[in-house]
């Protein structure tokens, strides 16, 4: 079980994240004072074995536009040219839909002075159907277009882009996997519940998670706790999806972990 002490003055920030992923938000929360726990909610399993994505990468040249659906699916993609030593042909647009994707790309050495990067420009909603918005559908039609995703998820972009007359490629570049709920981890748990803590999610299956994990709990009424809990979210889509679950508490920020930050902090 985790070691920290639970805030009883300011509630302690929970974040959900895998632990690579959560350092960035630790930092900044610990800049401001803030107490933080990691409490992975889920991992990021790439696949070692991916010949679709490696060809991929060989006939990288040929699309006109690659567009990642997440941060891991850039460290997928990009963790695997780097080990070839190559660079990522300029004249290859890359679309993102957050601030968190950006991060990841600067974090491989790719910024807009070398590579087009297009993610929405509305920074309220960032999606899939506000990065739609920003493509030239009619300039790309014929053209193809790479789509590097998890295992899972909507294919609202990719059937887009098939009915705008574009070649799309979908491949898949890693996995999501749910932690076993351990008897660890079922300790940690009730102590946050019972805390009150600031809960931060950025996946919606951490909420169906959470409560399903709430409910192997012994402790009554474990679920409609959990329900009551200050969830910090940095998409409607998952504010959204809390909402249906039950959830009452729900602050939503802007994309990126500044903005999460800002939300944490307002809402002292």
């Amino acid at each position: 079980m985790n070691s920290t002490v639970i805030s009883t003055a300011i509630p302690t920030v929970i974040i959900t994240r895998p632990q690579h992923q959560a350092q960035h938000l630790v930092d900044l929360l610990e800049q401001v004072g803030r107490q933080s726990v990691v409490f992975p909610m889920f991992e990021i399993e790439e696949m070692l074995e991916n010949p679709e994505l490696d060809q991929a990468i060989c006939d990288l040249e040929d699309y006109a536009l690659v567009m990642f659906v997440s941060p891991n699916a850039v460290d997928a993609m990009l963790n695997r040219i780097a080990e070839k030593d190559w660079q990522w042909p300029s004249s290859v647009a890359i679309a993102v839909v957050g601030a968190a994707s950006r991060q990841a790309l600067l974090k491989h050495g790719i910024d807009e002075a070398a590579v087009r990067i297009i993610s929405p420009t509305n920074t309220e909603r960032t999606d899939s159907e506000t990065l739609l918005e920003e493509l030239d559908l009619t300039a790309l039609r014929g053209q193809k277009v790479l789509i590097v995703r998890a295992d899972s998820g909507r294919d609202f972009f990719a059937d887009a882009l098939l009915g705008a007359q574009i070649n799309v490629q979908a491949i898949t570049a890693y996995r999501r996997i749910t932690p076993i709920f351990d008897e660890s981890k079922k300790q940690e748990l009730q102590t946050y519940l019972n805390a009150a803590c600031a809960w931060v999610v950025t996946s919606s299956a951490v909420l169906r998670t959470l409560l399903a994990w709430c409910s192997q709990l012994d402790q009554a009424g474990a679920v409609a706790k959990m329900q009551q809990q200050n969830l910090y979210v940095p998409h409607f889509r998952i504010a959204e999806v809390a909402r249906e679950l039950g959830f009452k508490h729900i602050s939503l920020s802007a994309s990126g972990d500044e903005k999460l930050l800002l939300a944490l902090q307002s809402s002292l």
